[in-house]
């Protein structure tokens, strides 16, 4: 499936692989094809399984080409945990 700039009917979901037991806080990180980056704050739909999500809005994905995505963790007692990028392409809309 792709995904369009502009498109905000998107969930983007990662998995970090980890026990997310005693989270304090998510986020997905993000880097736009221009250099930018940013964060979303995620939610965390499987504690055990380790996964994240975030529900894309309207203006998130403004800018066509490849984007980085990965999972910023932080727990109770101070830790951080972080995943390598996962890269995806968004595509303008009409583009093949």
């Amino acid at each position: 499936m792709r995904i369009f700039k502009g498109q905000s009917s998107l969930r983007i979901t990662l998995n970090t692989f980890c026990d997310l037991e005693g989270f304090v806080s998510a986020f997905i990180k993000y880097r736009k094809p221009n250099g930018k980056s940013g964060v979303f704050s995620a939610f965390v739909g499987d504690v055990a399984g380790g996964l994240i999500s975030y529900e894309c809005k309207e203006g998130d994905l403004d800018v066509s080409g490849w984007w980085s995505f990965w999972a910023y963790i932080t727990f109770d007692d101070g830790r951080s945990a972080m995943g390598q990028a996962a890269k995806v392409f968004i595509w303008k809309e009409g583009g093949g």
